[in-house]
């Protein structure tokens, strides 16, 4: 595309819509009103061709302050609120879990696939437990009161919930964050994390421990886990976005499933609170193995209804995750 000639054809609708724009404080009349708004629509379209087809910096940051001031003045400004939040945990976050399972849902069962293998591979190869450690490491970390039971009750468990959510918001963000380099960072962050479970399975199958271990990582692993695929399945959704945008252009898929990233991330942080929280309080407590298992399960159970529930209800309504169609910017048609 001529940017010169694009300009030229419509450089007097912009030239217009900024006079409008500068008399608003004054009363327009109806007519004006009417053509404030035709012009902004047809500005936010010139903005998006520009961007898709013809990008030039100092013409796009031009037309995208104009978009923002007409914007402003056709739906007015508008403050996030408590009902905002409330929408956002009742539809929009479940809604996106909802429309990315077959995503996270494959990623959990070949992450538990892959941990199942490599832990009886693990067991089963003394020579593989050999490379791992010592004997006397493996001894101090696999028996009772070792260093995979005291791990659990190593900080106060306010300040043990608190590490461990950090730790864990920050696996799911990038996860989040870098699935839009076509989901490989993900897959790396995926695979430490199944050989870091495995290792822990092997070694504690190997000593006849594997129901301590069971026990002690079911009742916060079970959530804190599907949190993570949930992230990570939402990683690789963005990053084939990158290859296949669809019927949309790629940079406004990559905008609307990057948009409902940034949203997941914070209610994938709320439900690792939740599992830190368990993590710091219920697995190293004197309770018996069941009940803490039992919680774990329970938790997880309600996480599953709310996505498969809660979310599909929404999803079935429209709900996709993404912001609200007044806050997003306007997109020129693409063709079918």
């Amino acid at each position: 595309m001529d940017v010169d000639v694009f300009v030229a054809a419509h450089r007097a609708e912009w030239e217009r819509l900024e006079a409008l724009l500068k008399r608003r404080r004054a009363r327009l009349t109806g007519a004006e009103a009417d053509e404030l708004v035709v012009l902004y629509q047809r500005a936010a379209t010139h903005l998006s061709v520009l961007q898709s087809s013809a990008p030039d910096p100092a013409l796009t940051a031009r037309l995208t302050t104009l978009v923002a001031r007409a914007r402003s003045a056709v739906v007015g400004s508008r403050r996030s609120t408590w009902r905002d939040a409330l929408a956002f945990f009742t539809s929009g976050f479940p809604a996106a879990c909802y429309r990315t399972r077959h995503w996270w849902v494959p990623t959990a069962l070949v992450f538990t696939g892959l941990v199942a293998a490599l832990g009886w591979w693990i067991a089963d190869n003394p020579q593989v437990q050999a490379s791992i450690a010592a004997p006397e490491e493996l001894r101090e970390m696999t028996r009772p009161g070792g260093a995979y039971e005291s791990y659990y009750s190593s900080s106060p468990a306010a300040a043990f919930s608190a590490q461990v959510w950090t730790n864990n918001a920050q696996v799911a963000g990038l996860s989040l964050a870098l699935g839009a380099l076509l989901g490989i960072p993900v897959l790396w962050v995926l695979l430490q994390n199944a050989v870091n479970v495995a290792v822990g399975v092997g070694l504690m199958a190997a000593s006849d421990r594997l129901d301590v271990f069971l026990g002690l990582i079911l009742p916060h692993g079970l959530l804190e886990l599907t949190a993570v695929f949930v992230a990570a399945g939402v990683g690789l959704r963005l990053g084939w976005k990158v290859i296949d945008p669809g019927p949309r252009t790629r940079l406004a898929a990559l905008a609307q499933e990057g948009r409902a990233a940034i949203g997941m991330a914070i209610g994938l942080a709320v439900v690792l609170l939740l599992s830190g929280a368990i993590e710091g309080f219920v697995t190293p407590s004197g309770l018996p193995t069941w009940a803490r298992i039992a919680i774990g399960v329970v938790a997880e159970l309600a996480f599953l209804a709310y996505v498969f529930i809660v979310g599909k209800r929404a999803a079935e309504a429209g709900e996709t995750g993404d912001v609200a169609a007044a806050d997003r910017q306007a997109e020129a048609p693409v063709a079918g």
